[in-house]
């Protein structure tokens, strides 16, 4: 894993809608503050990396956005990540069950390096604190400690992130692509991979099957 950099070019999800200007779109873009929030792909979502996610976003500025799919497995589980990093793993009951836990893909954008989402603790060598429940580490020492079995004690770890330049979020939620809720640290950290959609959609009080083409504010 290495500290967080600038990214590339930004993967920007599809939707069926036609494109428009921005300005006339969001007039009060620095009004709109979508870190610690989860993203809920739309049925109108035609990327295939994107279609049936949630992402929970790190960062959302007047520079752009950054997050995490949170319900997309890779067939790597921690412990095989542990190993091709040689870390050695302590043997205990936590350790042991986050061992067969899978690493999450997190979205196109720089899918060889690795980010962890995880409860407050001490601060590592390259952390972002999102909330007061959610911190992003994209260096080895937080990986060192749990295998260690002295990390934190919730966390989750993907390859890769989605990206998106200026005002290319803000487009895409007006054109259908995307809802938005303030996220919920227990979906995160608690709620099975397979149920975060489903449980994300309650956040806003209806299910994945109440899903229409309505612009995504809650």
């Amino acid at each position: 894993m290495r500290a967080m950099a600038k990214q590339g070019k930004p993967h920007s999800a599809e939707t069926t809608a036609p494109t428009a200007g921005r300005a006339d779109f969001f007039p009060n873009l620095p009004d709109l503050q979508l870190a610690d929030h989860f993203l809920i792909a739309m049925p109108s979502m035609l990327d295939p990396v994107f279609g049936g996610t949630v992402v929970y976003l790190c960062e959302h500025n007047s520079d752009g956005a950054l997050g995490m799919i949170i319900n997309r497995p890779t067939d790597m589980t921690m412990g095989v990540l542990f190993e091709r990093l040689e870390l050695s793993l302590e043997i205990g009951t936590q350790e042991m069950s986050r061992s067969g836990k899978p690493v999450l893909f997190g979205g196109p954008v720089q899918v060889e390096r690795g980010f962890v989402l995880h409860a407050p603790r001490e601060r590592y060598s390259s952390s972002l604190v999102v909330s007061s429940d959610v911190v992003l580490t994209t260096s080895r020492d937080v990986l060192e400690q749990a295998a260690a079995g002295d990390g934190p004690d919730r966390l989750i770890i993907t390859l890769g992130c989605a990206g998106w330049s200026a005002g290319q979020l803000e487009e895409e939620i007006l054109r259908n692509g995307w809802l938005t809720v303030k996220a919920d640290p227990s979906i995160l950290f608690e709620v099975p991979i397979e149920e975060r959609f489903t449980a994300a959609m309650h956040l806003l009080g209806f299910d994945p099957s109440d899903l229409a083409g309505e612009a995504g504010h809650a």
